[in-house]
């Protein structure tokens, strides 16, 4: 049996191929996508999933635009401030063909309610952005947390921050939400921080070998991943040259073999009122606080096996055009 999936993004590059290996594994029922701000205005997050869908052929899979501010509002939000995303990639170098595919009319927060609350058997949420809309689907009916098997979450950092020094991009831009949606109760929640994704980059020759599968997913994924490489290698230099960490995808390898990222289970807090710590996601790995553990958090990766994954996933059937190719 496949395992149905929604997912969560504010389309860039690293959400796209989240995307692309969600839509195109034969072992994952994706049902549908719901956009939200963060790496981009929604509108543009919107299209950029469009666009992916259609790359891959998954014209069937609807997208649902979300919402586009904070669950609660945010004093200074952005006044000095850009996330990681949009420093790294603009929004124009898009390395994918517009799509000209309607959005579904019903809005994000409003599927997700009805979508879980009609389920008959449990779906999988997989959101790889700020947690925006799941908080507000959560404050609409609490009860829709019993239709969810697992909540799949890249976002926080334990060691390192990359909007601050203490905050990952997903949470910052909304830990209000992302605090709602931690004290939910979900009946299992998985925490993928920039602790395990930045132990599974990709580097330039692995990109090559993408390029080289010939497929329009390998391709597309190669121009993003090359784009987040240069990214990177400008703006948040890492431990190895022309490498990139792929975060969102990490979650969808995740689904695909759970091996690739080891859990264990903490209790994680959100700091909503720091202001140096603003946006934290808290993980006791001590146990310091006495605290009931209320996530399994992976602090490592296998960057072979993600790799094997993404690579295996990229390759399936080539359904359209080339994506630098002309409409």
């Amino acid at each position: 049996m496949t395992r149905q999936l929604i997912l969560d993004v504010d389309t860039g590059t690293d959400d796209a191929i989240a995307i692309m290996m969600a839509g195109l594994s034969k072992d994952l029922d994706l049902l549908g996508c719901t956009t939200v701000w963060g790496n981009h205005a929604v509108p543009v997050c919107t299209a950029n999933t469009l666009a992916v869908l259609d790359l891959i052929g998954r014209q069937d899979v609807p997208v649902h635009q979300g919402l586009g501010k904070p669950f609660a509002p945010i004093p200074f939000l952005f006044a000095d401030h850009v996330d990681s995303e949009r420093e790294i990639v603009h929004p124009a170098s898009f390395p994918i063909q517009p799509s000209t595919r309607e959005i579904a009319r019903q809005p994000a927060v409003e599927w997700l309610v009805e979508t879980l609350r009609s389920a008959t058997e449990q779906i999988t949420l997989v959101p790889v952005a700020p947690l925006t809309n799941i908080a507000a689907a959560v404050t609409i009916d609490p009860k829709i947390v019993e239709a969810v098997d697992e909540v799949v979450i890249m976002g926080g950092s334990h060691a390192l921050g990359n909007v601050t020094p203490s905050a990952e991009a997903n949470i910052w831009h909304d830990p209000v939400a992302a605090d709602v949606v931690f004290r939910a109760g979900f009946e299992r929640l998985v925490l993928v921080p920039l602790d395990a994704t930045h132990r599974a980059n990709v580097t330039a020759a692995q990109n090559e070998a993408l390029r080289g599968l010939g497929t329009p997913a390998g391709t597309a994924a190669a121009a993003l991943i090359g784009q987040r490489i240069e990214g990177y290698t400008q703006t948040q230099p890492q431990q190895m040259p022309d490498v990139a960490p792929v975060h969102d995808a990490l979650c969808v390898a995740y689904l695909l073999d759970p091996s690739v990222i080891p859990l264990r289970a903490y209790h994680v807090q959100i700091e909503t009122t720091g202001f140096a710590s603003f946006g934290r996601t808290i993980v006791d790995t001590a146990a310091r606080s006495g605290q009931t553990p209320n996530a399994l958090v992976a602090l490592d990766a296998d960057a072979d096996l993600f790799y094997k994954l993404l690579n295996t996933t990229l390759a399936g059937p080539a359904h359209i055009q080339d994506p630098q190719s002309p409409a």
